[in-house]
């Protein structure tokens, strides 16, 4: 797994390593208590001091993400976590349901060409390969052995790219910095 980026996000990730599908924050004597659950059966696997950093970072993970669906990966495996609040004995607790993603429909096809799916399969590996940084113009030709291209055509390329699922995370710097470094007129 990933290095969480929120103490909720590992504690959810360490509950599915366990096997649950879900975790209960519930306060009792001075604590936040973390049980992991698996259908009706919880276990007891993180409590922290209601005082404490933890805690408070904690609460203030699970209050903002109320009514928002948050994706989180574990293991390769895509998981959507709901948070719902209640009340307990007068104090509030949370409850976190941790669900498989559903997989892409394979009968659907994809948003754009094969031959795009192939220039951002090679865009994706070559920027792995080189620590963030895109492939050139030529680099481009070079691999696919294609002449120059009217900027028409790289100007839809990039926007498939822009559209495309691997570059939503980033579509605007990414698109722009090609274009400023690579394209002419």
């Amino acid at each position: 797994m990933a290095r969480p980026a929120t103490l909720l996000e590992g504690l959810c990730g360490h509950a599915l390593l366990l096997g649950a599908d879900g975790i209960e924050v519930e306060y009792q004597d001075s604590f936040e208590w973390v049980y992991a659950r698996t259908g009706g059966t919880s276990v007891s696997i993180a409590h922290y001091k209601r005082s404490g950093a933890h805690a408070q970072e904690l609460r203030g993970d699970l209050t903002a993400a109320i009514g928002k669906q948050s994706r989180l990966v574990v293991e390769g495996h895509v998981y959507i976590l709901n948070v719902r609040a209640f009340d307990s004995f007068g104090e509030n607790a949370w409850e976190v349901s941790l669900k498989p993603a559903p997989k892409p429909d394979a009968s659907k096809a994809p948003s754009f060409t094969a031959k795009q799916g192939q220039y951002l399969a090679f865009i994706y590996n070559y920027t792995q390969m080189h620590h963030g940084l895109p492939p050139s113009e030529q680099d481009l030709q070079r691999y696919f052995q294609a002449s120059a291209r009217p900027s028409t055509t790289w100007s839809r390329l990039w926007s498939a790219i822009a559209l495309s699922k691997r570059s939503r995370d980033r579509p605007a710097p990414y698109v722009c910095w090609y274009r400023r470094n690579t394209c002419r007129g």
